[in-house]
């Protein structure tokens, strides 16, 4: 399996990894720079030549996966028998430096309704490296043509079409993914709402929508839908940043995005390590 297919299993997985790349070669050494190894918590694909080298280079890479907010680190072997590496000895001659690049888990933000604001949002969504999914009952809404504007996004953007009950994506939801509910029709933001109450695994749950409405919704999820006070809790409304108040597509989109990134960064010094996947590491003697 090429890297580039190991990294793509790893993101299809939502699972962490690390990408190994030999970046310098000096003398003789198993790789020339370039190869590469994806590291995941159990498995590993590619090769950077074997030996103590790679070893050390997956052990460093399983803390690494392990860590609270990794960052690129470079490490250096001199490869010769005067070295004793953790995992044995190699004695090519030379000198490698390898970087190790970490592969978080992206986040996963599900619009539900791509009209004026759900398409000003996406616009927003798409320059950030998430996983966009996109969820509308109007086939013109999700038209080629129409979301061409999405084209050169750096996201991964999967499109729904659902012309009956958009509600049964929720399940093919990634766990944690955030919930935006912004379709045209108050009828299926209340089921919508129902249902992501009721879907295990979501993260946070956002509808767009005036107090007067809220107060509807409120109700009915408590009668009609059974839910307790602390469930309906969850749903956040309004969405977006309070100091915001225009009301153009384009300024509450912005005002949900920053308020979304803003959640992101909340997650990401939250996430605690992985104590299972951390090895604990020791500088490569003979190395810098």
């Amino acid at each position: 399996m090429s890297w580039v297919a190991a990294v793509a299993r790893l993101r299809a997985r939502r699972e962490p990894g690390v990408l190994v790349t030999v970046a310098t070669v000096r003398g003789h050494a198993p790789r020339r720079a370039g190869a590469k190894l994806v590291v995941g918590r159990t498995e590993t694909w590619g090769s950077i030549g074997g030996g103590n080298i790679e070893a050390v280079a997956i052990d460093r890479a399983r803390e690494v996966i392990g860590a609270r907010d990794p960052e690129p680190e470079l490490m250096e072997f001199a490869l010769n028998d005067k070295v004793t590496g953790r995992h044995g000895v190699q004695c090519c001659g030379g000198a490698v430096t390898v970087l190790l690049e970490p592969l978080p888990v992206v986040q996963a933000v599900a619009v539900f309704g791509v009209g004026h604001v759900g398409l000003e949002l996406a616009r927003i969504l798409a320059r950030h490296h998430l996983d966009l999914h996109l969820i509308d009952t109007r086939p013109e809404m999700l038209t080629d043509e129409r979301l061409g504007v999405l084209a050169d996004a750096v996201a991964q953007i999967h499109v729904h079409h659902t012309p009956l009950l958009p509600e049964a994506v929720l399940t093919e939801l990634p766990p944690g993914t955030h919930v935006l509910i912004m379709t045209h029709d108050h009828a299926e933001d209340a089921a919508l709402c129902d249902a992501a109450l009721r879907t295990a695994g979501l993260g946070p749950i956002g509808l767009i929508g005036s107090s007067a409405k809220w107060a509807r919704f409120r109700q009915r999820l408590a009668t009609e839908g059974g839910h307790d006070a602390a469930t309906i809790d969850r749903i956040k409304t309004p969405i977006g940043i309070a100091e915001i108040t225009g009301k153009e597509p384009a300024t509450i989109a912005v005002s949900v995005a920053a308020d979304l990134l803003r959640s992101f960064e909340q997650d990401r010094h939250r996430a605690a390590p992985n104590p299972v996947a951390a090895v604990p590491y020791a500088p490569v003697a003979g190395s810098t």
